[in-house]
């Protein structure tokens, strides 16, 4: 059971980044999803979920910026980040329940000003 992330990567305040989270040893259809960040120096952060339904919920520092979305064809989840700030800088982390928690690796996520 694995999650890996990847997209991250340095961008100018108010560019954009899509995160994706690929799935393997479990099928992510019945299960909630969730994105993670933790900026240097500060606790970890849920930002979005999606239910295995499709639904959607978002931390009020990134709502109508960032939008979560799954494949589940693709046993993937993506993270769509809009208008980025540098206040967005932090390693960025998927998530699920098994019931155990599920975490991937973290992908590095930098917003210069």
């Amino acid at each position: 059971v694995q999650l890996q992330a990847s997209g991250g990567g340095l961008v100018q305040a108010g560019g954009s980044l899509r995160l994706s989270c690929a799935a393997s040893g479990f099928m992510i259809r019945y299960y909630t999803m969730k994105w993670y960040r933790q900026a240097p120096g500060k606790q970890r952060e849920s930002v979005a979920t999606i239910s295995s339904g499709s639904s959607t919920d978002y931390s009020d520092s990134v709502k109508g910026r960032f939008t979560i979305s799954r494949d589940n064809a693709r046993n993937a989840v993506y993270l769509q980040m809009n208008s980025l700030d540098p206040e967005d800088t932090a390693v960025y982390y998927c998530n699920t329940k098994l019931p155990r928690d599920v975490w991937g690796q973290g992908t590095l996520v930098t917003v210069s000003s």
